[in-house]
């Protein structure tokens, strides 16, 4: 029987099984960058800890820490993950990329994940998903259900994940409501409700009737709510306590057939190091249910949209499009590059106001 520890903030006590249980069990570490029940980001990677939990049973331990800060705390946490016998272990902030890397060069025989970053390493492999799949969706339902025509957009770190999700939302709000407008608030964090719920009730001030948002909590939807005519999309995962109003769908990420595939290649003695970057076809972005509350015609095209998306029909970023002081980026019909999208710094024509340095 193994033991299966659960960790609370930054401190790790892991006791691991002896004798010959534990040369029979794989031990699987997650670090995690907010609180397991912040109802997005860290709710769902955790979510894919418990399906590798219930898919290997006794086989597999798997460990957490969660509210873990980007710096030398994450740097702690691995290192001692590591020390105490994790032979996979999983970092799920784009902040952990450099701690992540110093760890594993001290650990060669330990198999690290990074979610959204780009580093490697013999092993150290990067996974993400295609977000901006989703905001796509998102932006073509908030362009025509706007009537102030201002959607408000929360936006957590300028790093491209971000930038390309506002991209693909403004893109799609534009393409079905030419006189659609972008606010955006940098709230400089993944998770703080305090700040979260501040951003969204400054941007209702300012006139916005939708509300998207790429930080992790649930309070931009109960701050819509209490507004009382805001529509608000889930950001990670379903947030369904507040459907079928102002939450009308959601983006989901699915990470547990990832983490379990993971786990089993380390088992097996298969795992390389790699970089998967999978979107709404392999199923790693999922697309919440579309409320009643979303008009029926409109809801017709979003699903259209989603299954040319699930298809590969049809690219999020298909010119053409110009850059945001008006150079041409892509033309007519030319698709965007993977290479460009994941390193991108710079918004599109139409949107206003300047990125962060």
């Amino acid at each position: 029987m193994t033991m299966k520890t659960i960790l609370a903030g930054a401190t790790l006590a892991l006791g691991l099984a002896t004798g010959a249980a534990a040369q029979d069990t794989t031990t699987v570490g997650f670090v995690y960058v907010g609180p397991i029940g912040d109802g997005g980001w860290t709710y769902e990677h955790n979510k894919g800890r418990l399906a590798v939990e219930e898919h290997f049973g006794d086989a597999v331990e798997t460990v957490f820490v969660e509210s873990v800060p980007e710096g030398a705390d994450a740097e702690r946490v691995m290192t001692q993950m590591a020390l105490q016998g994790a032979d996979l272990i999983f970092t799920t902030s784009f902040g952990y990329m450099d701690q992540t890397i110093a760890v594993a060069e001290k650990f060669p025989d330990v198999r690290f994940e990074h979610a959204t970053g780009y580093k490697r390493a013999d092993n150290v492999s990067t996974y993400s998903a295609r977000f901006y799949e989703g905001r796509a969706v998102q932006g073509h339902i908030a362009g025509q259900m706007t009537e102030s025509n201002i959607i408000g957009y929360i936006a957590s770190f300028p790093i491209p994940e971000v930038i390309r999700g506002i991209n693909s939302a403004y893109l799609h709000a534009q393409e079905v409501n030419p006189d659609v407008e972008f606010k955006i608030i940098w709230a400089y964090t993944w998770f703080d409700p305090a700040k979260e719920a501040e951003a969204a009730n400054v941007l209702i001030e300012q006139g916005a009737d939708v509300i998207l948002q790429h930080t992790d909590s649930t309070a931009p939807q109960a701050a819509a709510q209490a507004a009382g005519n805001v529509v608000t999309f889930g950001q990670a995962s379903d947030m369904s306590e507040f459907a079928p109003f102002p939450r009308v769908s959601s983006i989901i990420d699915d990470w547990a057939p990832y983490y379990i595939a993971r786990t089993q290649a380390v088992i097996d003695g298969t795992w390389e190091s790699t970089d998967t970057w999978d979107g709404i076809g392999p199923g790693m972005v999922g697309i919440g249910e579309i409320t009643d509350a979303v008009p029926a015609d409109i809801k017709a095209s979003a699903e259209d949209l989603v299954e040319r998306l699930r298809t590969g029909e049809y690219h999020a970023f298909t010119g053409p499009i110009n850059k945001q002081d008006g150079s041409a980026w892509l033309a007519d019909g030319e698709i965007a590059d993977d290479g460009t999208l994941a390193g991108m710094d710079f918004y599109v024509e139409g949107l206003t106001g300047d990125i962060p340095q």
